[in-house]
């Protein structure tokens, strides 16, 4: 078990939250357990693994930021075949009755 920092953790941990969330982390204090922005109560071996998850989301929104500005065009086109074409034609309740026809032709439907 190693011996954690508290403020070195609280301040990586504010740093890689502003720099996902555009804004600074409410942290709560209690007994040695910290709530983040009202959140569920976590340690703070918790707080230093959520600081690679956020740094990893941030990468991911940088990443998809710059693939947004590439397929905005193909996106609008995709989206309006799809909405001029709302009606899939697939029913759920065809499909039960064709599959339980096929299994045990002549077997009544549920209600």
């Amino acid at each position: 078990m190693t011996n954690l920092d508290k403020d070195a953790v609280l301040a990586a941990f504010t740093d890689a939250y502003k720099k996902a969330h555009g804004k600074s982390p409410n942290i709560e204090s209690k007994s040695g357990w910290y709530s983040v922005d009202g959140g569920k109560n976590v340690r703070l071996a918790q707080l230093q693994e959520m600081i690679a998850s956020l740094e990893s989301l941030q990468e991911n929104s940088t990443e998809k930021t710059s693939k947004k500005e590439n397929t905005t065009t193909a996106t609008s086109t995709a989206k309006k075949k799809a909405t001029s074409n709302t009606k899939s034609g697939f029913s759920v309740k065809d499909f039960w009755a064709e599959k339980l026809n096929a299994e045990s032709p002549g077997a009544t439907l549920p209600r």
